[in-house]
């Protein structure tokens, strides 16, 4: 019996040390079958690609949850990391998450989630790393986050969350990153965030409206590493408390209001390498206490209103690289060791009021690249040293005193895409270059110096020029022909100088010229007909010269040209009519007595209306009846032959065409087909044609309208290769906005590409704000288009990963659907083609007249603050009707034309409506105005951001019903006060 009892017990010891053992691998299958679930039941929820959550599922294997994209377990099969970032996943975040009990680490970021975070977030109580980055989230920052007190990582930036800080994050005792920069923040910044002292990093700034200034408690995070609280609205005086932050390694302030002297305590931070403190309103002198920080890199305190001279301790600051002091009020000498530390990478010192030289080891190192120092009063040559600096980029050393003659070789420089130097004393000639390598400048302006000799040879090394500018000088001589070689010249000023001679011909190359000013020079002979081959031509003025022989009639089919004159020289014969000629004025073609015809009121006689070519032919007699004959028949077989070819060449093409098969890609559920879009191509349904291709009007057989465009020669000839065109038309093809034309389809064969669009009957702002009914065009109407495209591209800048630049925003390129509602269109599709082989279609400048930004000419490439200033242009058309050029004469744009016309806002606004709108609220046409005004600030950084645009269009002013105003009025009918849009406030 005691046997038995004995045998019990050891198979209960047994039982129970088995169930021991393999409860915990029970509870592990059910754990493991339970976060497998949660992840399923949250790819339903979520919004992506197919390929995005290939790898989530459940397979009869049990394909274990592990091993899926993104997700990371432990020894036990539970999640505790998750990354699904970059995934393009819309949608609002899965509540499903909170269940995941045991995660440490969520990733989020760089997808378009929607909504605020899930309610009981605070159920994550392990979590340690949150990062939702750059998503579509909204609503106010979630107080139940400050429960996650294991959160070492909180990215919250890039969003739309609203409302004001929640004190209560400062509970997060652990973090070590916090960022909750570029949302829709408001209210002070809690001065509570000062008891984070694990803080190493804290971003607070972009699109932030807050208000009051920055706390002093900041100076507690003693292990703060990057502060960043820039562009974001505070204000006050920079606290000295921060001086405290011994191992503060980046310190950005810039783009804001605050005010007061720069505090001499921040020269404490012996570890700054960075220190911004730009864009903002400080006074006062550096502190000689900087002197002090010898790790520093960069130092900017441009635009502020800070005086005095520049320590002479800032030449010796043995890390300095980057030094940008512009618009402010600095005086005297630049220290003249500045750059001996070999270091020095970037200057700029521009619009200030300094004296001196330059100094002459800037390029010691080697590192040099950009020296911009212009609008000051330095004296002095231009020291031979920059002649071989070799690393140079950017120089503009414009309105200055400088004298003395241009170093050897700082044209030639290899690297060099700009210089300027205009409004000095430069005397001596443009430096000859020995050797047939090509050089690298982009734009070269020697104007208004007394620069002598002739033009050298050597220009035609200049292979990328595209500004040539040497107007107001003394130079003398012939134009040499070597100018052929400058492809993609643009823009040539040779103004008021002693050139002679004849126009090359070869000039007429120069395809991309769309600017010509030969004015005020000795220029004699006939004006060469092969200059009307340059079709970008829009300025053109060869005035106060020695010109003969007729005007070419061929000037006249000239569509691109604006603006002309020819003025006071000696042409004669008959002044060509039609084309562009008809909108000239008189004063045109002045000066040149010889001139007739009915465009000037005065009829020609057989003498006066014969160029002095065709009077020598006239003296040999009419030609002879025999060779008319002879021509004739000549001609009768040429075009037999020419049929016999066009025969033979059709029925080839037809072959080639159906061996070729065509590839049609659609980005959405289509009720059409490849061959209807096809079918399509007829020159009867042609509605537009431009430098990228021809579009056509197409109506499906559902009914539907699409407008296709044509692109040809994607690729080489013979090639398969599209060199990425086809990646990026499929990532145009997945945007979806209201205000931006959707990309339907995309058709390619061999060598010609299909776009197909969706259709926009009322066609496009420009051809309807510019034509006949340019006036039907309410104010209303036209404040909802410009709120709309501003939208529109908000999203390509700010929305889209990558971002979408548009280069080529105009009014042209904004589709009114048929409640006029705006669309924007061609987005990114200009360097999409010119990255494609393309760019014999396109300008070498990227966008159109009258549209780029002015930076390019400094830094030759755009960027979104370049699409910014087009659409300030556009902005200026809507409040105006008038074109952006070609209005005003004499090569000025509508920005020029405004900053002249508009000394003060409240009256100057008055002289630039549009006279064909009946009644204008003035308070919202100020408001557009202002908008306006800063999206074509000269100075890209002092631009909006288009979010920004947006948010001020959406909060314009009401308008009272008294404060109306009528263009034919001179006076509004009650004098309303405005204040402008503040960046630094909004």
């Amino acid at each position: 019996m005691r046997e038995l009892e004995k045998l019990a017990a050891k198979i209960i010891v047994v039982g129970l040390c088995a169930f021991v053992c393999v409860y915990p691998s029970m509870a592990n299958v059910s754990w493991f079958n339970e976060d497998a679930q949660l992840l399923i039941s949250m790819k339903s929820a979520m919004v992506a690609s197919n390929s995005a959550f290939e790898t989530w599922s459940i397979a009869s294997n049990g394909s274990p949850h592990c091993s899926w994209t993104g997700v990371q377990c432990d020894r036990r099969g539970r999640v505790v990391a998750l990354d699904i970032s970059n995934m393009n996943i819309s949608g609002p975040i899965p509540p499903q998450i909170v269940s995941l009990s045991e995660l440490r680490s969520l990733n989020l970021s760089n997808n378009v989630f929607n909504g605020g975070l899930p309610p009981n977030v605070s159920n994550l109580r392990n979590l340690e790393s949150l990062d939702v980055y750059n998503n579509n989230c909204s609503g106010p920052l979630p107080v139940e986050l400050s429960r996650l007190v294991n959160l070492k990582y909180l990215n919250l930036g890039g969003n739309y969350f609203s409302g004001s800080i929640p004190r209560e994050y400062a509970k997060l005792t652990s973090l070590e990153y916090l960022s909750l920069s570029g949302n829709d923040l408001t209210g002070a910044i809690p001065p509570e965030l000062g008891f984070l002292v694990n803080l190493k990093s804290l971003y607070l700034g972009y699109y932030n409206k807050f208000s009051g200034g920055i706390p002093p408690q900041f100076g507690n995070l003693s292990k703060l590493v990057y502060l960043d609280i820039a562009n974001c609205g505070v204000e006050g005086p920079i606290p000295s408390e921060l001086g405290r932050l011994e191992k503060l390694d980046t310190l950005f302030l810039q783009d804001n209001a605050l005010s007061g002297p720069i505090p001499p305590q921040l020269g404490r931070l012996g570890s700054l390498k960075s220190l911004d403190l730009s864009l903002n309103e400080l006074t006062g002198e550096i502190p000689m206490e900087f002197k002090e920080l010898k790790e520093l890199k960069l130092l900017n305190l441009f635009i502020n209103k800070l005086h005095g001279e520049i320590p002479s301790f800032i030449g010796d600051l043995p890390n300095l690289e980057v030094l940008q002091l512009w618009k402010n009020n600095f005086r005297g000498p630049v220290p003249q060791q500045l750059g001996q530390n070999g270091r020095l990478v970037e200057v700029d010192v521009s619009s200030n009021r300094l004296t001196g030289s330059i100094p002459p080891n800037l390029c010691n190192g080697g590192k040099l690249r950009i020296l911009i120092i212009l609008n000051n009063l330095f004296f002095g040559p231009i020291p031979e040293t920059l002649g071989t600096c070799n690393s140079l980029v950017r120089v503009r050393m414009g309105q200055n005193y400088l004298n003395g003659s241009i170093p050897a070789g700082l044209l030639y420089l290899p690297r060099l895409n700009m210089i300027e130097l205009h409004y000095n004393y430069l005397t001596g000639t443009i430096p000859e270059r020995k050797g047939k390598a090509p050089a690298g400048a982009s734009q070269i302006n020697l104007s208004n110096n007394h620069l002598g000799g002739s033009l050298p040879s050597s220009i035609g090394l200049f292979s990328a020029l595209q500004i040539f500018l040497v107007n107001g000088n003394r130079l003398t001589g012939p134009v040499p022909t070597e100018i052929r070689r400058l492809a993609h010249i643009t823009k040539l000023d040779f103004s008021r100088n002693r050139f002679s001679g004849s126009i090359p011909a070869e000039m007429g190359r120069c395809k991309a010229l769309n600017y010509i000013d030969l004015s005020q020079n000795k220029f004699s002979g006939p004006m060469p007909v092969q200059l009307t081959g340059m079709r970008n031509l829009n300025y053109f003025n060869v005035s106060r010269n020695r010109f003969n022989g007729s005007i070419p009639r061929e000037f006249a089919s000239m569509q691109s040209l604006s603006s002309v004159d020819f003025s006071y020289n000696n042409f004669s014969g008959l002044v060509p009519t039609g084309g562009q000629f008809s909108y000239f004025n008189v004063s045109t073609f002045a000066g040149n007595p010889a001139l007739c015809g009915p465009f000037l009121g005065s009829p020609c006689s057989v003498a006066a209306s014969t160029s002095p070519v065709q009077a020598q032919g006239n003296t040999k007699g009419v030609v002879s009846s025999s060779l008319k004959l002879v021509i004739g028949l000549a001609l009768l077989f040429c075009s037999l032959a020419f049929a016999v070819v066009a025969v033979v060449k059709a029925r080839a093409l037809r072959k080639d065409r159906d061996a070729r098969s065509w590839k049609m890609t659609a980005f959405q559920k289509l009720d059409f087909g490849r061959d209807e879009v096809l079918e399509s191509l007829k020159e009867d349904n042609v509605i537009g044609k431009g430098g990228a291709g021809i579009v056509y009007r197409g109506i499906m057989s559902n009914g539907e309208e699409v407008a296709v465009k044509k692109l040809m020669r994607i690729g080489s000839a013979g090639s398969t290769h599209d060199h990425g065109f086809s990646a990026e038309i499929q990532t145009l093809g997945r945007i979806r906005h209201r205000h931006i034309v959707r990309l339907l389809a995309f058709c390619s064969n061999h060598d010609t590409n299909l776009l197909v669009y969706e259709y926009m009957p009322n066609g496009s702002l420009g051809e309807l704000l510019h034509g006949n009914k340019g006036g039907h065009l309410h104010w209303q109407t036209r404040y909802k288009i410009a709120l709309e495209a501003a939208k529109g591209l908000c999203y390509l800048h700010h929305d889209c990963n990558p971002l979408i630049v548009h280069r080529d925003v105009k009014s042209n390129n904004i589709l009114l659907d048929s409640n006029f509602e705006a669309h924007v269109a061609d987005f990114g599709l200009a360097k999409f083609l010119q990255d494609s082989g393309a760019s014999e279609c396109m300008s070498s400048i990227a966008g159109s007249y009258g549209y780029i930004a002015p930076e390019y000419a400094y830094t030759l490439k755009v960027d979104e603050k370049s699409d910014v200033y087009s659409f300030g242009v556009v902005l200026l058309e809507l409040i105006t009707g008038r074109k952006p050029v070609g209005d005003f004469g004499d090569g000025v744009d509508i920005v020029q034309w405004m900053k002249k016309t508009t000394n003060s806002v409240r009256e100057g606004v008055t002289k630039i409506l549009d006279a064909r709108l009946s009644s204008i609220p003035l308070e919202e046409a100020m408001h557009l105005f202002f908008v306006a005004m800063l999206c074509v600030e000269e100075q890209s950084v002092e631009r909006p951001t288009m979010r920004e645009v947006v948010q001020m269009l959406a909060d314009c002013p009401k308008t009272k019903p008294t404060q109306y105003f009528s263009p034919s009025q001179k006076e509004p009918k009650k004098p309303v006060s405005i204040q402008p849009p503040n960046l630094l406030t909004i």
